[in-house]
């Protein structure tokens, strides 16, 4: 294959991705506007004296996007971009000093004070004097943006394969606190190919982290192998969520995603809430 085809299939492939990568938050932006209008009357013409004394939620304008702090940045980002397709909206980093520890790290700092221990025996970093330092990027989806963040020693170079703190592994998403991604897939896409693709493609990029669960019960990583491509989709047909399929998966950090389409009744239940929302925003 020559350079240039080669790259136009690469092209292709990453706009298909990007395209069926944005994450479903459409309804958290419109609802928190929407919420607004409705407790405030027409909050788009507020002046700034009213809206500083608006309630809370009439001073939101949606949800800017979504942190996750990982051990490797190079191989988070690569599948967020590279796989999934997302866009780097920039990057930032080494940062360090008292205004940094203090705005992010104040509350385990006390925690520790209170406990009588070091603040690193619970994962407190010292950005204070920089032993310590914090990189982030941003990565635009169709719909979310996503912040990777990476604490790391000083002596470890940008976008380092060691993170800081040790990462908590296997977690439970029936943990309290544990949070997960969900990326939306496009209605005409077969879903169970799409999380063959996922987990073949991460492999081939040796992200063997990124590992969907299956609908039939599994006992062993082959049995989880070996399960037929049917169950990769979990169909959903009792109301009201009915019309879902989704699947829950690992990505290449351990953090916990889901993958969902959304159809027929649950996706008319959504489009509805949504319409009526704008509706609120607007009148």
């Amino acid at each position: 294959m020559t350079d240039e085809a080669h790259n136009a299939t690469e092209m292709g492939r990453r706009a298909m991705l990007r395209a069926s990568g944005a994450a479903v938050v459409t309804g958290l932006v419109a609802g928190t506007v929407a919420d607004a209008a409705a407790a405030t009357g027409d909050a788009g013409s507020m002046s700034a004296a009213e809206r500083n004394e608006a309630p809370l939620g009439a001073r939101l304008q949606g949800v800017q996007h979504f942190g996750l702090t990982v051990q490797n940045m190079e191989r988070a980002y690569q599948f967020y971009t590279e796989v999934l397709g997302g866009t780097e909206v920039f990057r930032h980093g080494d940062f360090k000093g008292d205004g940094v520890q203090n705005t992010l790290l104040a509350d385990q700092e006390i925690e520790a004070n209170a406990r009588g221990v070091n603040p690193r025996t619970i994962g407190v970093p010292d950005l204070r004097s920089g032993a310590q330092r914090l990189d982030v990027r941003f990565i635009q989806f169709d719909n979310m943006v996503l912040e990777l963040l990476q604490y790391r020693e000083a002596d470890q170079p940008m976008g380092s394969a060691k993170s800081f703190a040790e990462p908590v592994e296997h977690m439970s998403p029936a943990f309290p606190r544990m949070m997960h991604i969900c990326f939306h897939v496009r209605d005409d896409v077969d879903f169970n190919k799409f999380i063959a693709d996922l987990e073949a493609e991460s492999a081939r990029r040796g992200m063997t982290q990124v590992r969907a669960n299956r609908t039939v019960r599994v006992m062993t990583e082959a049995d989880r192998k070996a399960a037929p491509r049917s169950a990769n989709t979990n169909r959903v047909t009792e109301a009201p969520s009915d019309g879902w399929e989704l699947i829950y998966c690992k990505g290449p950090e351990g953090e916990q995603l889901e993958f969902v389409k959304a159809l027929g009744p649950v996706k008319k239940r959504f489009s509805e809430a949504l319409a009526k929302r704008q509706q609120t925003v607007t009148r």
